[in-house]
């Protein structure tokens, strides 16, 4: 049985790596997700997005954030701290995917009260199973709340 997705899952992407940015892009075109995909290359774009500041509008509010913390301008920590603490933003789940694998870093995202944290892969094919793995986790199985 099949289940028919009503709508594209709105995700925003904010990562200012080029070279993980490609392999993610890469990775989501071929997961076959049914996505609306919106980029922040730094943590002042994320929030500008999120609260539809000028030039973002017309971005979608995400049903799903995927958040690097090493990000320049405002970092991801505080990006992940914002989110939360907004009483419109809050339920928003936030999967942490970055390069850190350091107990100190995924302790702090935990208690800022990220939903989901990730080391990231470093080639395309373990790029695809952690897609495939945020696909059938947070996109497939956990039912998302609308946020407007």
């Amino acid at each position: 049985m099949t289940l028919l997705q009503a709508r594209p899952i709105q995700i925003l992407l904010v990562e200012d790596n080029p070279g993980d940015l490609e392999l993610m892009l890469e990775a989501l075109e071929e997961s076959k997700m049914m996505i609306n995909l919106t980029l922040a290359k730094d943590g002042e774009e994320a929030m500008a997005v999120l609260y539809r500041q000028e030039g973002h509008e017309q971005d979608p509010v995400p049903d799903i954030v995927l958040l690097d913390l090493n990000l320049p301008k405002k970092d991801g920590r505080e990006v992940l701290a914002e989110i939360k603490a907004d009483e419109k933003l809050h339920r928003i789940p936030v999967v942490i995917l970055t390069t850190s694998a350091a107990e100190s870093d995924i302790l702090r995202a935990y208690e800022l009260n990220a939903n989901c944290y990730i080391t990231k892969p470093v080639g395309l094919q373990q790029f695809l199973e952690v897609v495939n793995s945020i696909k059938s986790f947070w996109l497939t199985v956990v039912k998302l709340p609308r946020v407007e």
